[in-house]
């Protein structure tokens, strides 16, 4: 293959542009490993909370989840706190068979004196932001605890978390995600490395460093003051946790996390259900950011806060330009028998220290911090690149429509509840639309672009274009597994 001329010239600056963009994130990834490293160690309060026990409003956001429902609600009323204090409010906009089995479970529940409510909407306006901005106008607490029905909160949770409220300017407690079926399978373990790799150096982080962190959606608590004071839950973004989390720190509120405070949860256990969620996330925080960016270039915040939160809001951005890499590997792969391997190399080089190093680093540290092994904190780290490269095109979607102004309804991640007593029965979530199909596309073009690499003695690129070429297999493999189950579950309903 011979690329000449302007087309070459194009090549090779679209290769250096896209490697330039990746490696900014690189190098943001060694700034919070440093943050990490060397800021003070912050310490949990350690005097009671400022006065008598406050009553604290419960919040569980449920839709459409019968597998894991019950027992989150059983968990809360284990919490450890008095019940004429602890308002419990079921937020449940489901449509299936989840009301009945609730409703069931509160009578239960108020004979045993638990001050627990039901609270039902004849439209799902707003989805999950809707239904705790209901929930709120109802509610009784100073304070206000989210659980989403994936969680176990363990008992002491309010007794550990309410003490950092003692100082007033404390808007938000953050805890710690752990992970029931972390050892399911590769795909459970990736996840729960990439959690960790977010709570355990960004989260840590940037509170360190008194950087903006965010409210993660569930195992938090917020001062109602604080979310009024921010202006509410606000349906315009798919992440309403961020949105409001920048709201509130714009405003002048300070958030505490607790890395100690661990908050059991289930991990999605199929590729499909690993994708929506994931592409939720990508969307609503490119969205967050077109909505907020403006008012954070404004608002008056040392030069490392504002850049911190405009490097957080916009990582996502990452992704177009991973599928761009995958994309340009091959034909720039010939370029080197003509001539540019000399620059090529170097800028290879710069990206592997920048980029790849960075990633293996940050979430090896973060598995250590997590406490596993050296050997299971370095065997993770092959599959996670592999299947975080493949994410790329399932993510990149989510960006440019959060981009061009695209709306979507708020996809909630289904849970099968198999790490509950009882197995979980929920149906098999199929993949719809063209993103399996380029995602084999993708296979198909890296195990060509690997044989290439192979064939003209590319040796340095192997390695990443075969995890590249593995994890986008991975999902396109897993894809059409799931497609199978539900073809064979729909005639036996």
């Amino acid at each position: 293959m011979l690329i000449a001329g302007l087309p070459r010239l194009v090549l090779i600056g679209s290769y250096l542009t896209v490697l330039a963009v990746l490696s900014v994130f690189g190098l943001h990834r060694w700034q919070l490993l440093a943050l990490t490293r060397h800021e003070k160690r912050e310490r949990r309060p350690a005097r009671p909370f400022d006065g008598p026990l406050p009553v604290v409003t419960v919040q569980l956001p449920i839709y459409n989840e019968p597998q894991v429902a019950r027992r989150l609600l059983l968990a809360v009323a284990r919490l450890d706190y008095p019940r004429h204090l602890l308002e419990i409010q079921v937020l449940d906009d489901s449509t299936d068979r989840t009301t009945a089995l609730l409703a069931r479970l509160v009578t239960r529940l108020r004979r045993r004196r638990f001050q627990v409510s039901h609270l039902r909407r004849t439209c799902r306006t707003g989805f999950k932001a809707g239904a705790l901005a209901a929930g709120l106008q109802q509610a009784r607490g100073r304070f206000i605890a989210i659980f989403d029905a994936d969680f176990l909160p363990p008992p002491d949770f309010l007794r550990v978390a309410l003490p950092a409220f003692a100082d007033p300017g404390v808007g938000m407690v953050q805890a710690r995600w752990t992970h029931l079926n972390r050892r399911d399978s590769i795909l459970t373990r990736v996840q729960a490395t990439l959690l960790d790799g977010h709570f355990l150096v960004e989260h840590l982080a940037r509170y360190r460093s008194g950087r903006f962190f965010n409210f993660n959606g569930t195992a938090g608590i917020w001062r109602r003051e604080c979310i009024d004071a921010a202006g509410g839950w606000q349906a315009d973004t798919l992440t309403e946790d961020l949105d409001l989390s920048y709201r509130a720190q714009l405003a002048g509120w300070r958030f505490v996390f607790l890395p100690d405070l661990l908050a059991p949860a289930e991990l999605p256990a199929g590729v499909q259900a690993w994708k929506t969620q994931q592409h939720r996330w990508a969307k609503g925080s490119v969205e967050t950011a077109r909505k907020l960016l403006p008012r954070i270039w404004r608002a008056p915040l040392p030069r490392p806060v504002r850049r911190e939160a405009i490097l957080h809001l916009t990582a996502n951005g990452a992704y177009p330009f991973m599928v761009l890499l995958c994309l340009l590997i091959w034909p720039t792969l010939h370029l080197r028998q003509h001539g540019a391997a000399g620059i090529l190399a170097l800028v290879d080089l710069a990206v592997l220290g920048l980029a790849t190093t960075s990633i293996f680093l940050f979430y090896y540290r973060a598995q250590r911090r997590a406490g596993q092994g050296r050997a299971a904190s370095l065997l993770c780290l092959p599959p996670l690149l592999g299947l975080g490269a493949a994410l790329a095109i399932n993510n990149s979607r989510a960006v440019l429509e959060a981009l061009c102004g695209r709306r979507s309804p708020f996809r909630r991640t289904p849970k099968d509840g198999r790490v509950d007593t009882e197995p979980g029965h929920g149906p098999p979530v199929r993949a719809k639309g063209p993103l399996p199909f380029l995602e084999g596309l993708m296979s198909l073009y890296l195990a060509l672009t690997l044989l290439d690499a192979i064939r003209l003695g590319v040796w340095a690129w192997v390695p990443f274009i075969g995890l590249f070429l593995w994890g986008h297999a991975y999902l396109t493999v897993a894809d059409l597994r799931q497609a199978l189950r539900a073809w064979r579950y729909l005639p036996a309903r």
